[in-house]
């Protein structure tokens, strides 16, 4: 069987990823509907849920690279990436 060129394993890789972010969102959102379920806010997740991202993502990366990605995500929120609704 031939090599896989750099691309190919690139492009493999990429969508290896799309796939865990895409199955990483629904378990996110299985946990979001089921504590609406037990009468849990979902503004109260939705904090608990960045603080433990984020107790995370310093863990993996240190301070400095977690504080990066939440400046990136706050630019992000800022430019309506993750409103539901079109801005007006």
């Amino acid at each position: 069987m031939p090599a896989m060129s750099i691309a190919m394993q690139i492009a493999l890789e990429d969508r290896r990823d799309e796939d865990a972010r895409r199955a990483a969102l629904t378990y996110v959102g299985e946990a979001f509907a089921l504590a609406a379920l037990d009468g849990i806010g979902v503004d109260d997740l939705a904090e608990a849920a960045l603080c433990a991202a984020m107790c995370e993502l310093v863990a993996i990366h240190g301070e400095d690279s977690a504080a990066l990605i939440a400046r990136r995500l706050a630019d992000r929120a800022a430019a309506g990436e993750f409103s539901v609704s079109r801005r007006q």
